[in-house]
């Protein structure tokens, strides 16, 4: 099964064949969400980068997954409670510094940034980040609330690559059990302002990616990027359903999945 070109308003997806996405960079060292980890998937040849951002109290937007510190940086502490002259001083894995998506978009030029706003406080500096570099054909912005998401499209300048939320994608789930005949237009008018879905493979024990979920998507005219991927036998399978990306933890072996079947660009 091909995949499909969405018919995206950005040069976001503009990549010949499924997508390859290095989740929170390419972390070796546990140092996930690090400049170094970004520049180990760059190294490997991946273009798009998968981030999560926060902001801090005084407005400061960090690329990093977790509310707070505690977890994988040797400092404690909710980063939208601090400002970023303390959260500066943390150091992910007790050496790398916690990266500004700002200073992701100037180092990294010719990269792509798929961005999940985690906060509803990272939206205001997330438009700014966005709008200072003007990125807005370099970057898709995601997020589980459906919201946030919109939320801040609306106050960007010009338009940018956007999957669905947690109840835009239940929308469409429900639309791709409608008979064959009303399915596509009930899955397009399901999905709305969204250019595709970033889901996982099942969400409590209920399938969301399967042949008939990527060929309702397509038919409407959305991509399907699939997280996270990190066991080669899976991506296999996934790429062989014709979904158009994989987020992964272990970028090198989906760069060796791909480039085994030919797909690696």
């Amino acid at each position: 099964m091909g995949s499909v070109r969405s018919v995206t308003r950005t040069a976001y997806l503009d990549h010949p064949g499924p997508i390859p996405l290095a989740h929170r960079g390419f972390d070796r060292d546990g140092l996930e969400n690090s400049m170094r980890a970004f520049q180990s998937a760059i190294d490997l040849g991946f273009r798009y980068l998968e981030t999560d951002v926060h902001a801090t109290s005084d407005g400061v937007l960090v690329a990093f997954h977790d509310e707070s510190l505690d977890r994988v940086t040797d400092r404690t502490g909710t980063i939208t409670s601090m400002p970023w002259a303390q959260v500066s001083q943390a150091r992910i894995g007790g050496v790398e510094e916690i990266p500004r998506l700002e200073v992701m978009l100037h180092t990294w030029p010719q990269a792509r940034f798929n961005i999940d706003i985690k906060s509803a406080s990272a939206i205001g500096p997330l438009v700014r980040v966005i709008e200072r570099a003007r990125a807005h054909d370099r970057v898709c912005v995601t997020s589980f609330s459906d919201t946030r998401r919109r939320q801040a499209l609306r106050r960007l300048t010009r338009p940018v690559a956007t999957t669905a939320g947690q109840i835009t994608t239940a929308r469409f789930r429900a639309a791709t059990q409608a008979a064959a005949r009303s399915r596509r237009s009930l899955v397009a008018r399901a999905m709305g302002d969204a250019d595709g879905l970033q889901v996982p493979v099942r969400f409590r024990r209920v399938p969301v990616v399967t042949e008939a979920t990527v060929a309702a998507a397509h038919s409407a005219g959305k991509f399907v990027h699939v997280w996270t991927i990190n066991d080669p036998g899976e991506m296999n399978r996934l790429l062989d359903l014709g979904v158009d990306g994989l987020v992964s933890d272990r970028a090198d072996l989906l760069k060796q999945v791909l480039t085994q079947r030919g797909q690696w660009a």
